[in-house]
């Protein structure tokens, strides 16, 4: 009961309070809820000044940002990659799929190295990797050298997911990180509907030029990694011991002495060993914490259900809008994806963390003051029904030959789904990380691969699909499986969630790894 409420408090905390609100607390309060226990020394990333941390935390948005930016960016280019490799409109659209594929591996992949090598050399080598992956793309000759590009492309991308939210945690606050993991996840959605609009502007130029582009971004991001992002993975058990034993907060030139360890700023340019002052796990605990992550039933319901009965058909539409709209130049095809920017910019302002926590705390009212995740779930019903309506309404408007405003108008009712909530960007992730919110780490990466390899699914199947059934009858099809499928779950999830969730032990995953 005692872990059960602390849990609570920490929670309601980092998702309802801003740095005002935990500064107007009582001085016993603000104590009591301050998470991560803060350090005297220089060299804690908390310590940092704030516009230190903000230029960090906008090098790890950018990152984001590229994640799904380089995914969707060619796609305007479609005709110019099925003219230039002699492949048919599936096989192009697989090149959306790859990348995806590659975003799904590398977080079993990178994470546990950022837990014992550092976030910092995580992010560089990831980049370097990327912007080679880029530069192949666009000279690539060959479809299978485009192909295998443009999944390193995705796979040294990939590090800004888990390793960026970890970068988060490390240099923030509890009652900070829901404003900051808002910014992180509005990136992720600009970089996935921005990129066809730039892709369609860059294409006047060239295909090539839209990875030429990429590759610009890469090597700018790269640079701002090496000159402004230090090493915020941080040894705080030790050093809290340390001080405790010296019983006088660390001078602003001394800690590193002191503690006789390098730590973050201290560390060399370009780390290759361990970082000291820490317990670190084996390099294959992200592969182990992930298969562990199937015991549990909350989490593999929720998350698969949501990615394979209801986030992969967004990959429908954006992979079959240059069929969709053929006589439109590339340039007007990526601005046609300025309705899912529009209703993606709208959840956020209307629905992200507020109308939820409203919601949450309401019936926390109701059920004597006691939050429970499945308070979280309420918002997936109006949204499911907005997503099947927007998929049904664009299958028509292409069969129908509707105005192009129909079309958007359907895209801004798919993308009306999203729901931030501050932790992710869906109902869902809120749901599972309020589930278990001392395990984040896992079911983040539980998260992250199932939700790209639903991604990557989708386009393999799609073009064939429309070009038997029809635009009508793909998409309707595609939204009957939304609400029977989606609702399914979630109201699956309402009834046996709570029971579910009580077979499971709190300490499932070794918490000095995941917390």
């Amino acid at each position: 009961m005692n872990l059960k409420s602390t849990q609570t408090d920490l929670v309601q905390i980092s998702e309802k309070q801003s740095a005002s609100d935990i500064n107007s607390l009582p001085v016993e309060q603000h104590e009591t809820h301050v998470h991560p226990t803060p350090t005297s020394d220089p060299l804690d990333p908390l310590n940092w000044p704030r516009w230190q941390k903000h230029v960090i935390l906008g090098i790890v948005m950018l990152k984001y940002f590229l994640f799904t930016y380089i995914t969707t960016t060619t796609v305007p280019s479609f005709a110019e990659i099925q003219s230039q490799y002699d492949i048919s409109y599936s096989q192009v659209s697989w090149t959306v799929a790859i990348p995806a594929l590659g975003l799904s591996l590398g977080p079993l992949f990178w994470s546990s190295i950022g837990d014992i090598y550092g976030r910092r050399i995580v992010f560089i080598v990831g980049t370097v990797i990327a912007l080679v992956a880029t530069v192949g793309a666009a000279v690539a000759d060959t479809y299978g050298g485009y192909m295998a590009a443009r999944f390193f492309q995705g796979f040294g991308v990939s590090p800004s997911s888990t390793v960026g939210m970890a970068v988060v945690t490390d240099l923030f606050y509890d009652y900070e990180r829901g404003q900051k993991l808002g910014l992180w996840v509005l990136a992720l959605d600009s970089g996935l509907l921005l990129g066809p609009t730039f892709g369609g502007i860059l294409n006047l130029v060239s295909a090539q030029w839209i990875n030429w582009f990429n590759a610009i971004l890469f090597a700018a991001l790269l640079l701002l990694e090496l000159a402004l992002m230090p090493e915020t993975l941080y040894p705080r058990a030790l050093m809290l011991q340390r001080m405790a034993a010296t019983e006088k907060p660390a001078e602003p030139n001394a800690g590193i002495e002191e503690a006789e360890i390098k730590r973050t700023k201290s560390l060399p340019f370009l780390n290759i060993r361990p970082v000291p002052g820490l317990s670190h796990p084996p390099i294959y605990a992200s592969f182990t914490r992930f298969l562990l992550t199937f015991r549990f039933p909350v989490i593999p319901v929720a998350v698969l259900g949501y990615s394979f009965t209801w986030y992969w058909w967004i990959l429908s539409v954006i992979t079959m809008v240059p069929s969709a709209y053929a006589s439109d130049s590339p340039l007007i095809q990526g601005l046609l994806f300025l309705g899912l920017l529009i209703g993606t910019l709208v959840a956020e302002v209307s629905c992200s963390g507020r109308l939820s926590d409203a919601i949450v705390g309401r019936l926390a009212k109701r059920n004597g003051g006691i939050r429970v995740p499945e308070m979280r779930l309420w918002l997936a019903y109006p949204a499911i029904i907005l997503t099947a309506i927007g998929l049904i309404l664009w299958g028509i408007s292409i069969d129908k030959a509707y105005h192009w405003m129909v079309g958007q108008v359907a895209f801004f009712l798919c993308d009306l789904r999203r729901n931030p909530n501050r932790q992710h960007h869906t109902v869902t992730s809120s749901y599972i990380i309020d589930a278990y919110p001392l395990q984040s780490t896992s079911v983040v990466i539980f998260y992250a691969v199932f939700l790209n390899l639903s991604a990557f699914a989708n386009p393999f199947f799609i073009a064939q699909w429309q070009a038997a059934i029809g635009w009508t009858w793909t998409f309707t099809t595609q939204a009957l499986i939304v609400v029977a499928g989606g609702s399914g779950v979630f109201i699956s999830l309402h009834v046996f969630g709570a029971a579910w969730r009580a077979r499971g032990v709190p300490g499932w995953v070794n918490p000095e790894f995941d917390s």
